[in-house]
């Protein structure tokens, strides 16, 4: 930068990053100092180095700015949690689905958890209806990332920040129901398949039993 710069000449550009053109240092370094700037060496490598005229104090103080910036935006995204129960009393809900929607004003997702005990794990529509009740409530904080799922005992969906609608929700209830579907109908034909080998085999068995009754018979009949 300024006297620091060894070429005898430069490739000049300007403080608006018009191409000024090729200058001996010395002319180069008259240029800034009259504008009040300074003269910065941005290519090194190339022959002549290319130099610029600007203001290199305003130019680090926006270079760290963007650094900044870059680093706000790569730093992971905290999760937090929200465990509900099936039974879970209107208070409660509300108390909950209330730190639900301040944890995804402030820009974290939520794990929203539904904790299922003994024989509520044979009823897990009541899960299903808290975390859409819950999606509901946030929707104009927070939208479905993951859909609710069954894990292990539990039941989750995850909320993350923006906008969510009922229409998304909608949708994949829809192909859940198609999945769900396809699967008994996948346990249908398995199970048809295997009455159909039992058939066939209980088939094969008494038609072995009567050739051996047919044969003892006739055996009896020669011997008399």
């Amino acid at each position: 930068m300024n006297d620091r710069i060894r070429s005898r000449e430069v490739r000049l550009v300007g403080q608006d990053g018009e191409q000024i053109g090729i200058r001996s240092l010395a002319q180069a370094l008259n240029m800034a100092q009259d504008s009040g700037l300074d003269l910065v060496e941005v290519a090194d490598n190339a022959n002549p180095p290319v130099c610029r005229i600007m203001d290199y104090g305003k130019f680090k103080y926006e270079q760290s700015q963007k650094a900044k910036e870059a680093r706000k935006k790569a730093t992971t995204v905290s999760v937090k949690e929200m465990k509900y129960r099936p039974k879970i009393g209107v208070g409660d809900f509300n108390t909950k689905t209330s730190k639900v929607e301040k944890f995804l004003g402030e820009g974290s997702k939520v794990k929203v958890t539904i904790m299922f005990r003994g024989r509520e794990q044979q009823h897990p529509e009541l899960g299903r209806r808290i975390l859409d009740d819950v999606a509901d409530a946030v929707a104009h904080v927070g939208r479905i990332e993951i859909y609710p799922k069954l894990d292990g005992r539990n039941m989750v969906m995850v909320l993350v920040p923006g906008q969510g609608t009922r229409r998304q929700r909608e949708e994949a209830v829809a192909i859940e129901t198609e999945r769900a579907a396809e699967v008994a109908a996948e346990e249908a034909t398995a199970m048809e398949t295997d009455e159909a080998v039992l058939t066939e085999e209980t088939t094969t068995e008494e038609a072995v039993k009567t050739e051996e009754t047919t044969a003892e018979e006739t055996t009896t009949e020669e011997t008399a």
